[in-house]
């Protein structure tokens, strides 16, 4: 599809690009709606194999922004801004000095955050060019790694969805299998642990999930088999995909409900795990706790009223849940109709 097609798929908006070879940036913004209030979501920083990977990966996931921010009731749109990591050398800091120029000309409309090839430091190089970044150090008036957020909501939405499916109040005894075990992964595995659950983990990185199952007393398996271990809930907590149709079929699991960002490689394997009787937490549904974190720093940080809101993401979780089980519609499809319902009221 062309850019304008591809936008008109995603329900845009609008898209801003730069390019500045001086400090070999090459950058996209997506903005997919500001009804609620101005687009805020992700700074993502990878190699991409070319433009139209880049582009397709920014509409996707800025549509995902604001689908969250309707569901987590923030006062935002969504948005995400992708740079496409340079081959050879490079000045990163420069290269992000003059990136966040760039976001200053919006005039507010995008606030950026940390994502993916990003974190603290380079949000703190951002913030000497603009304002409009959030996902600062706590000694710069920000609210720090928002991981242990995301992992907190995370895990009161699999608390929401184990009273749903399985009729308990509590984790206890529970056998979780957690795909991906990097900042968010491994802080919900610490979550789910202290909860009492039975983990198992894999991620690409063996270490990493050496780390985790020493730490959690965790099983571990190399990270091709995960999703074929039985378990009561399957959390993937990785890259975008890891529901797909190699995947879908070989679940044994009740629930999906984990952290990782686009999920669903397509709508057809949500409509897969539903018609096996699977569960499935849609990700912008479950994994708003760090959003709703870093959006409390555009009104002054209040770390307790960020925990508060995010608490509420078991609310949320259960109202989707519940409506999916009771008119037998796929839970994503669900919680596509409830962010229509959010934004058709703030038009």
């Amino acid at each position: 599809m062309s850019v304008f097609e591809s936008m008109a798929h995603y329900g845009y908006g609008e898209v801003h690009c730069v390019r500045d070879e001086r400090v070999a940036l090459r950058a996209i913004i997506a903005i997919h709606d500001t009804r609620l209030g101005p687009a805020l979501g992700g700074c993502r920083f990878v190699p991409y194999a070319n433009e139209d990977a880049a582009m397709t990966d920014a509409l996707r996931l800025a549509r995902g922004m604001s689908f969250k921010a309707a569901l987590a009731r923030l006062p935002h749109g969504g948005g995400k801004a992708v740079i496409m990591a340079p081959e050879g050398s490079y000045d990163r800091p420069a290269l992000l000095r003059r990136f966040a120029k760039f976001i200053d000309e919006l005039g507010g409309r995008y606030v950026s955050a940390e994502d993916a090839g990003t974190g603290l430091a380079d949000m703190e190089i951002m913030r000497t060019e603009t304002k409009h970044v959030v996902g600062l150090s706590p000694e710069h008036g920000g609210s720090g790694d928002p991981s242990p957020f995301t992992a907190l909501g995370v895990r009161r939405g699999i608390e929401a969805y184990v009273e749903l499916v399985l009729k308990r109040q509590s984790l206890a005894g529970l056998h979780v299998a957690v795909q991906g075990v990097g900042h968010v992964g491994y802080n919900l595995c610490r979550e789910l642990h202290a909860a009492g659950a039975r983990l198992t983990v894999s991620d690409v990185r063996d270490d990493l999930a050496a780390q985790a199952a020493s730490a959690f007393g965790a099983n571990q398996v190399p990270a091709a088999e995960i999703h074929r271990v039985p378990c009561d809930v399957y959390a993937p907590c990785a890259l975008g995909g890891a529901l797909n149709d190699r995947s879908v079929p070989q679940l044994q699991c009740k629930i999906v409900a984990g952290a990782a960002n686009n999920q669903l490689a397509s709508d057809d394997n949500g409509t897969a795990l539903h018609a096996r009787g699977i569960l499935y937490a849609p990700d912008y549904a479950i994994n708003a706790g760090g959003l709703i974190n870093v959006a409390q720093e555009v009104a002054g940080y209040d770390a307790d009223k960020a925990r508060e809101r995010t608490l509420h993401i078991y609310d949320t979780l259960l109202e989707i849940g519940d409506r999916s089980l009771r008119l037998g519609e796929p839970p994503h499809r669900v919680a596509d109709a409830m962010v229509q319902e959010i934004l058709a009221a703030a038009t």
